[in-house]
């Protein structure tokens, strides 16, 4: 699986690795807003996802998501931890509210 990261990190059932997404925007209505006040990203892409929850047969059900996909999650969703210098998130699956239709494709045109 090849991403930006040279980060290697196997999420296990229905956890998936998120790179958060900072906003572009600094300014509002004319005024900087101070890292400090700024929310957490709420919008990331998934770097690594997990085979899947097994369910009550034993029988493993696969994620929806994939790495590359750009999602939508709460603000307070997953654990944050650092690998290699950079932070990154881990939730579960049920974490993730959606996924950004047309987000990764328009981001693989401008490269």
């Amino acid at each position: 699986m090849a991403t930006k990261t040279s980060v290697k990190v196997s999420p296990l059932a229905d956890r998936v690795v998120i790179r958060a997404l900072e906003e572009t925007e600094q300014m509002r209505g004319g005024l900087y807003i101070p890292d400090t006040a700024k929310e957490k990203p709420q919008q990331g892409e998934v770097i690594a996802a997990g085979p899947g929850a097994r369910d009550e047969k034993g029988v493993v059900q696969p994620l929806d998501v994939k790495a590359g996909d750009r999602i939508l999650f709460g603000k307070w969703s997953g654990t944050e931890v650092k690998i290699d210098g950079e932070e990154l998130l881990i939730m579960k699956e049920s974490d993730i509210l959606g996924v950004l239709e047309g987000a990764a494709a328009s981001k693989k045109k401008a490269a």
